[in-house]
């Protein structure tokens, strides 16, 4: 399970309506077709999902937020769409210092996104871009591989894990290439603990080691380093522990 995606599992709401008067981001948009409901603006502080501020929507599908952040960071839109729906739906954008359109559509709310904003968000962007192509390919192997188990096809099997594995290759290389071409960005970082942070600790070492310094004192390169850190002290205690059973 990816390193963000297990703080986004265990969140609690903190409860927050009231709109900030200042900030140094402001954040407009529209969700064309939302007639009703609830967008909250949210960020991860100490490891819990909290609102920042909340709008409610009855009629006019235009928003906008203002927040005060000292970095670039990771916010994310969260959609209430008042309709009972036990799951409803969020995106995640970096919010930095400027300003941040962001539109998209009430039928199709994650799909349909647009998102203009600074150099964080641009790359941010364009790896998500890249990831989807993976997942896609990712997608027609399992399907390739459940028409293939229903025939007892053994050749396509085995062809399917192979092709499998060096996609999974392809995405971690292209993650590592991009942290490292973009290392003094706050993005680099962050993408690598969201989506490689299980491959190999010299390639994550690399990515450290890369970043600007700048970078490295921000939000996710600390993250980061510490990331590092401690896993390196775990292998070495397992290893430690291995060489004691021989």
């Amino acid at each position: 399970m990816k390193y963000f995606s297990i703080i986004l599992f265990s969140f609690i709401f903190l409860m927050n309506c009231s709109s900030p008067k200042k900030g140094n981001v402001t954040i407009t948009g529209n969700i064309k077709g939302l007639k009703k409901g609830t967008i909250y603006l949210q960020r991860i502080q100490d490891t819990i999902l909290v609102n920042i501020d909340s709008i409610v929507i009855e009629g006019n599908s235009e928003f906008m937020f203002t927040s005060e952040i000292e970095e670039p960071e990771i916010h994310y839109l969260y959609l209430d769409k008042d309709d009972g729906a036990q799951y409803n739906d969020r995106i995640d954008f970096f919010a930095e210092p400027g300003e941040i359109t962001i539109t998209t559509s009430l039928n199709d709310f994650e799909n349909d996104i647009k998102i203009t904003g600074g150099k964080n968000q641009m790359k941010f962007l364009e790896y998500k871009k890249m990831l989807k192509r993976f997942n896609e390919r990712n997608l027609r192997l399992i399907k390739e591989d459940f028409e293939a188990s229903k025939q007892k096809d053994e050749e396509k099997l085995m062809e399917n894990d192979e092709a499998y594995k060096k996609l999974v290759r392809q995405k971690y290389l292209y993650t590592i290439n991009f942290a490292v071409n973009n290392r003094k960005l706050e993005v680099a970082p962050y993408i690598t603990l969201n989506e490689v942070y299980d491959a190999n600790i010299k390639f994550l070492d690399t990515i450290a080691k890369s970043l600007s310094p700048k970078v490295k004192k921000s939000l996710y390169g600390k993250q980061l380093i510490k990331y590092i850190k401690d896993r390196k002290t775990k292998e070495a205690l397992i290893e430690a522990q291995n060489d004691s059973l021989k």
